[in-house]
């Protein structure tokens, strides 16, 4: 079984918008089919309005922004349905509430790693059925 990552919005960023060098790792396993990348529809619509807000030194056109979200979409599997009510139940709770989602995705999809720079979500990384991983500690690994 190949491994399964989430990646949270900025990671997204990274590598759709940005072309951060510290995802080069993560986006040839993805392209090379050493592991799975997933998304789910909330985690989507995030990434849909934060590349609509624009940032600090970039902002995208919405021809743009389709070109990214078409490409997120042709890399990532898609998670239908959500973990049960009562394995959801379990997940601790992150300090952050709007970064919840990303936790219940990687539950979701049975992830082995929720992808983040997020200290809020690296602060649970003891205490959840999945490892969350930087970039960095990703690309470490061997996949």
């Amino acid at each position: 079984m190949k491994p399964r990552l989430v990646l949270d919005t900025h990671v997204w960023l990274d590598w759709l918008v940005f072309d951060d060098p510290g995802i080069v790792k993560i986006r040839n396993a993805v392209g090379t089919g050493r592991v799975e990348v997933y998304v789910d529809a909330v985690c989507e619509e995030e990434l849909v309005r934060v590349m609509a807000r624009g940032f600090a030194k970039r902002t995208l056109d919405p021809q743009a922004q389709a070109a990214c979200l078409a490409q997120c979409r042709r890399l990532a599997k898609r998670i239908d349905a959500a973990a049960p009510d009562a394995a959801r139940a379990g997940l601790p709770r992150c300090g952050d509430p709007d970064d919840q989602k990303f936790l219940e995705a990687a539950l979701a999809a049975r992830a082995q790693f929720l992808v983040t720079k997020d200290a809020q979500l690296l602060a649970l990384k003891k205490r959840l059925p999945f490892r969350v991983l930087t970039p960095a500690e990703m690309a470490a690994l061997q996949f």
